[in-house]
């Protein structure tokens, strides 16, 4: 328009209560030559139909702001569901479900051009070709579904692979015939409705656990870690078995992991390159963690020379079809102590976090390993079942046909139609001619039976054999026999079905990343060097590596930190002092350890007792207790000793002034534990070797924990 509206006005449509409703607007007649024509409002008019409010900012519009909501919710959904987030039902993602389904449809046993491929997949896809070539290039690499020929780049190096002209790929055999079933798949329109596209496939592998999968959706993330393809498959024979099981990711890359916090798919896991040691200065890696290349790790190495964690003569990287990066240190520097740093300060060693998300009943659930496994072997019987069903039918209908086939031509009830004119008298005398057979069919005859049989070919006729049929006759009893069989032991059935597969491909893949219980733990502190020595002066009372004291001389470096145990039984964790004064009460100074186990003897008013701990994790300076309010410690050492004596009070009628006690009696508990009751005398020294004025001739008795 060529008026312009007043910047106060709001919602003209809406009317304010009381106010006379404005006078319809004339439009102008059409203009001269030049003009905006019939387009043109008169501003008079405009201002005439504007109700004008006072503007309030705390006010939204309505309209908008729904919209607005809407918009990004359908927006958000559409992302999870249809683009980042694999489904349960066959473990892919929209673009990997139709590469797969355009594999199909043009599968005649040779390799297709990738670029072929991604032009027939677009068909499907409406995101372009760039994201289906990226994924085809992804699930060829994995190995399981798609078989490449040609540069699909290297997973090693990062380099990328050659452009989709060049390259060449097909389905496996395992996707032919694991994968797809066009008689049991659900159908529904594509996005520009001219073809029909999958809503999911008829998958019969675990592909969610054994592909893997990252994706990042509006406000989710999931990220599944690949496992091993055959222990997935025995990890199947076992729930169908109602045996215990366990799996654990695999990576294509190899190297060593440590998945004790895995937590089956909940938790995550550490992996670290495969280092060897060549000769006396150089050391070669020859796995790689996953989302690491060799490019990537050689840069982190560097990055570390420069700071200075590093001792590196040199770097080489001889890497082809295998990892090979030769790295030399300088004269003097252990080559065992080298491993260590490069676990420690570079990406050698990683974490990879794991969140299994997927989409089920057309919704976003986090799942477990055990979960997904369980709900694809689920999915596995119903699918065999579902086969099973549908291979009974075709068996019985060509059973039928059959015997509608012999019965036609051996009893020549051919030879009535030779008279009918019409199609009905046709039908009719065919119906006519099966009645005294009634007895021999497997079901009615049906209008589709007498079309087909009237297509039989005089050549047909004329050559039946009947030895033939009957032998034809008895195969197809026996396969219908054998599939009836299956239908009743399904269980037996779809256990074969997964032994047969494991016998074929658990050769073909290996694992490839090293499982071990636990790494040795290399962080920082367990290789930087130990140039801190903290100690403890009980007359000034303070503690620190700046302070010249006696006691609980240990050995730190700057990123250690310290456990303080004091007599009354409280204990606080604090970063390395320079000098902190905390008293004279002082019990144990050491470096905090979440696993460690520790001894106590502690006495209150009534008894004294034993104990044995872990303190555990701690919140940085913050003061706990292990012992009872009103307590003081007797013994507290790391470890558990094998021995500790103990030696009482003198006291009137007291018979026992000295015992022995066998620590390892007492469980292991947490800190807050009150521990086991030693004695109800008052104890003057507990300790783990006999003490001055101990009685070895006397008769010791033993402290007995029941």
């Amino acid at each position: 328009m060529s008026a312009k509206r007043n910047k106060d006005s709001i919602q003209p449509e809406l009317p304010i209560p009381g106010a006379q409703p404005a006078a319809p607007v004339e439009p102008s007649p059409p203009a001269a030559a030049g003009g905006n024509g019939a387009d043109h409002v008169v501003a008079e008019a405009i201002e005439a139909a504007v109700v004008h409010k006072p503007f309030d900012p705390k006010k939204l519009e309505v309209g908008l702001h729904t919209r607005v909501d809407r918009g990004f919710l359908d927006y958000a959904s559409y992302v999870i569901r249809d683009r980042a987030i694999p489904n349960l039902a066959d473990g892919l993602k929209p673009v990997q479900r139709r590469i797969l389904w355009a594999l199909h449809e043009k599968d005649d046993g040779r390799f297709i051009k990738v670029a072929n491929v991604v032009g027939h997949t677009m068909q499907y896809h409406p995101h372009g070709d760039a994201s289906i070539g990226d994924a085809l290039v992804v699930l060829a690499n994995k190995r399981y579904l798609i078989e490449g020929q040609g540069n699909f780049g290297n997973i090693f190096t990062g380099d990328p692979a050659a452009a989709s002209r060049y390259i060449e790929c097909r389905l496996t055999e395992l996707a032919r015939t694991e994968v797809f079933n066009d008689s049991i798949t659900d159908f529904i329109p594509s996005y520009d409705g001219r073809n029909q596209e999958p809503v999911t496939l008829p998958c019969k592998l675990p592909l969610n656990l054994m592909l893997g999968t990252e994706g990042i959706a509006v406000g989710l993330s999931a990220r599944i870690l690949p496992h091993n393809f055959p222990e997935l498959l025995e990890a199947q024979i076992a729930i169908l078995k109602k045996q215990p099981f366990k799996c654990l990711p695999d990576f294509a890359t190899g190297g060593l992991m440590d998945a004790r916090d895995y937590q089956d798919g909940k938790g995550s896991v550490k992996v670290r390159a495969k280092i060897k040691t060549k000769d006396e200065s150089t050391v070669v890696i020859k796995e790689i963690p996953p989302t690491t290349t060799t490019e990537s790790l050689i840069a982190s190495i560097e990055d570390a020379v420069q700071k200075g964690k590093l001792k590196v003569k040199s770097i080489n990287d001889f890497t082809s079809e295998d990892v090979e990066i030769e790295i030399r240190c300088h004269a003097g520097v252990d080559t065992e102590k080298l491993i260590d740093a490069l676990y420690a300060f570079t990406d050698c060693e990683i974490t990879i976090a794991s969140r299994i998300v997927v989409i089920k009943d057309n919704r976003p659930v986090e799942l477990t390993v055990s979960e997904i496994l369980r709900e694809n072997t689920d999915q596995l019987v119903a699918i065999l079942k579902r086969e099973l069903e549908l291979r009974e039918q075709q068996l019985l209908d060509e059973l039928h046909y059959r015997t509608l086939e012999r019965i036609f031509i051996e009893e020549r009830i051919y030879k009535l139609i030779e008279k009918c004119k019409t199609n009905e008298a046709v039908l009719a005398s065919v119906y006519e001619g099966f009645k005294p057979f009634k007895k021999e069919l497997i079901r009615e005859i049906a209008d589709a039976d007498v079309e087909k049989l009237l297509q039989v070919r005089i050549r047909r006729i004329s050559l039946f054999d009947i030895n033939k049929h009957r032998e034809e006759m008895e195969k197809t009893k026996a396969e219908l026999d054998e599939t009836r069989k299956n239908l009743k032991g399904l269980t037996k059935y779809v256990i074969g079905h997964l032994e047969a597969l494991l016998e074929k491909y658990a050769k073909i893949y290996p694992r490839l990343t090293t499982k071990s219980a636990r790494h040795e733990e290399v962080d920082v502190k367990a290789v930087a060097f130990k140039s801190f020595k903290v100690a403890y002066d009980r007359e000034t009372g303070y503690v620190g590596y700046k302070v010249s004291g006696e006691e609980f001389k240990l050995e730190c470096t700057k990123f250690d930190k310290i456990l303080l145990v004091f007599k009354d039984g409280t204990y606080k964790v604090s970063e390395l002092p320079e000098k902190m004064f905390v008293g004279q009460e002082l019990f144990y100074c050491g470096l905090p350890d979440r696993e460690k186990i520790f001894t106590c003897a502690y006495t209150d008013r009534e008894a004294s007792y034993l104990k044995r701990f872990t303190f555990g994790g701690t919140i940085l300076n913050k003061a706990y207790s292990c012992i009872p309010e009103k307590s003081r410690i007797l013994y507290f050492a790391p470890d558990t000793p094998k021995i500790l004596y103990v030696r009482y009070k003198p006291a009137p009628h007291q018979k026992v002034s000295q015992q022995t006690c066998v620590p390892e009696q007492v469980e292991v508990k947490s800190p807050k534990t009150r521990g086991r009751q030693i004695s109800i005398k008052d104890i003057s020294s507990v300790t783990a070797e006999p003490t001055r004025g101990w009685d070895d001739s006397a008769a010791t008795t033993k402290i007995v924990f029941a």
